[in-house]
């Protein structure tokens, strides 16, 4: 540190103008060359600096500027999608409760309509039962009346005499003319 106090002090006590000598301290010599660098530097660089940083800063700004718009732009396109989200989660909705209630519909038209068919189905079960308890009535009757008719004739044949079939049937044919007179 005492070099370089010392080579300040010896600025003072420089020679006169015309005379050329080195210095050989390399501090004082560094400080003094670095020092002139920088003010050199710092005189001409100035404008360009200045201007480099202010392009810099025109760039950055502009930068930002872009970016707002952009976020901008973003925000105002979040905003359209979330609306369009709502519609479509409303419309959603609307048709799950359409769909729903088209679904219950539907059921209740099935549950309906499976009632009136197996009611249709009883009537028809009713019919043919009481279609076939009526043919087999008629059937049963058919029968006891052809045995009933059979027994009466074979009584009857073992009863009558052929004197007495004879009276039988001119009573009939007196009947039947008889008959015949009051329609003429």
């Amino acid at each position: 540190m005492k070099n370089v106090t010392d080579s300040f002090l010896s600025l003072s006590g420089w020679p006169a103008a015309g005379s050329f000598g080195f210095n050989i301290d390399i501090l004082s010599t560094n400080l003094i060359n670095l020092s002139v660098v920088l003010g050199v530097l710092i005189f001409f660089g100035k404008g360009v600096l200045s201007d480099l940083l202010d392009n810099r800063k025109q760039r950055i700004l502009n930068t930002i500027r872009n970016s707002e718009e952009l976020r901008g732009g973003a925000i105002e396109q979040l905003e359209k999608a979330r609306a369009r989200l709502r519609q479509v989660e409303k419309e959603a909705d609307q048709f799950r409760v359409d769909g729903y209630s088209e679904i219950e519909r539907e059921k209740w038209n099935l549950i309906n309509s499976t009632y009136k068919t197996l009611e249709q189905l009883e009537n028809y079960k009713n019919e043919t039962i009481q279609f076939e308890q009526q043919r087999t009535i008629n059937q049963v009757r058919q029968r006891v009346f052809q045995q009933a008719l059979r027994r009466a004739l074979g009584i009857l044949n073992s009863c009558l005499n052929n004197e007495l079939h004879l009276r039988t049937i001119n009573a009939n044919i007196s009947m039947l003319e008889s008959m015949k007179e009051i329609t003429d």
